[in-house]
């Protein structure tokens, strides 16, 4: 068995009291417990594969980098906070680039099953939660709360599940899944990343997928955003779809929000598709998003911001009511958007009209 590092109060092979409310570690696992006034990336430096940290209530005011295969970084709930450090990073490559917590991998290789629960990230100038390179990264239970630009963000990775998260008031998307951030590229394959049984409020988008492929987003409530769900598409091949937008109910995302380089100003956006392919946007509960944007309205077809029309897209069985200016709107021309339809949803309004 391995040492315990001496600044942690209590680290076991088997299991830590239940008054800890932590479950029995593997055999062979260890749990390093991080109380207030101790670092968390000590401990996390210290764990080997398969180990969990355990934080227990309290604010650490700190960055911390996750690399190891198969560890658990585990709160104790809302009442585990990680806040940005009073003082200014040195050797913290996270901390530099203004996030919370940091899930990476390499260029060249994935790091695999790492999970990221119960916990409280706010206050960074950049994200809470920002994961590259990983597979089967789980997120759960963490709050990202008033964050710079996203509140958890993932890139280049595959096999995630984000589930029973809340993002709330965080600069642009609260949920924000991309190919890669710094270059263009095609759509890149997730291979079955769910983004589940979220919360998501207060943000400029709710959820972002950027392009991306193969993908559910999927019993979320998305409200109060500026915008409720963005699926983002351009010119790359290939294009950005094959994926599901289902059972989620999008209300009133009404918060007004200036445009950007990229986007115009929004507001009253439920759900935008924008560049896709072959997005199935079904079961979805949509009401009172409404907006003067070119985007707003209930469920939306866009030309991407460069111009691509969307295609084979299918908007089916949705509920819609009382938004503005439709509940349905297709702002796409052309014989590629004839190919995007519209069945069996329930609305009152559509632009044009005859798609309800």
């Amino acid at each position: 068995m391995k040492k315990c590092h001496v600044v942690y109060l209590v680290c076991t092979a088997a299991m830590i009291g239940t008054g800890l409310g932590a479950a029995p570690a593997s055999a062979g696992h260890m749990t390093y417990v991080v109380r207030p006034g101790q670092s968390i990336q000590n401990a996390v430096d210290a764990a080997a594969p398969g180990d969990t940290v355990l934080v227990t209530p309290g604010t650490y005011r700190e960055s911390v980098e996750v690399s190891t295969p198969g560890l658990t970084l585990r709160g104790m709930g809302r009442g585990t906070v990680i806040k940005p450090s009073m003082e200014k990073a040195t050797d913290n490559t996270c901390a530099e680039d203004g996030n919370g917590i940091c899930v990476v991998g390499t260029k060249g290789k994935n790091v695999k099953g790492i999970t990221v629960a119960n916990l409280t990230v706010t206050g960074f100038k950049r994200t809470g939660l920002f994961a590259v390179a990983t597979d089967g990264l789980t997120v759960r239970k963490v709050t990202a709360v008033k964050n710079g630009v996203w509140g958890i963000a993932q890139e280049r990775s595959v096999h995630g599940t984000f589930r029973d998260n809340t993002a709330l008031d965080n600069g642009d998307a609260g949920i924000f899944l991309a190919n890669t951030i710094q270059a263009e590229e095609g759509a890149a394959d997730t291979q079955g990343t769910v983004v589940e049984h979220n919360r998501v409020e207060g943000n400029r988008i709710g959820v972002t997928v950027r392009r991306l492929r193969n993908l559910a987003v999927a019993e979320n409530y998305i409200g109060g955003n500026c915008a409720g769900v963005f699926v983002v598409g351009d010119e790359n091949k290939p294009k950005a779809g094959d994926l599901v937008v289902r059972d989620n109910y999008v209300v009133r995302n009404n918060k007004s929000c200036p445009k950007t380089d990229r986007l115009p100003a929004l507001q009253g956006s439920g759900i935008v598709l924008t560049g896709t392919e072959k997005v199935l946007v079904a079961n979805n509960t949509v009401e009172g998003n409404s907006g003067k944007s070119p985007l707003s309205g209930g469920i939306v077809l866009f030309k991407s911001m460069v111009g691509i029309a969307g295609e084979k897209n299918e908007i089916n069985g949705n509920r819609l009511r009382d938004n503005a200016p439709a509940d349905l709107v297709n702002t796409e021309t052309g014989d590629t958007a004839k190919s995007n339809t519209f069945e069996g949803n329930t609305c009152g309004a559509s632009k044009p009209a005859g798609l309800c």
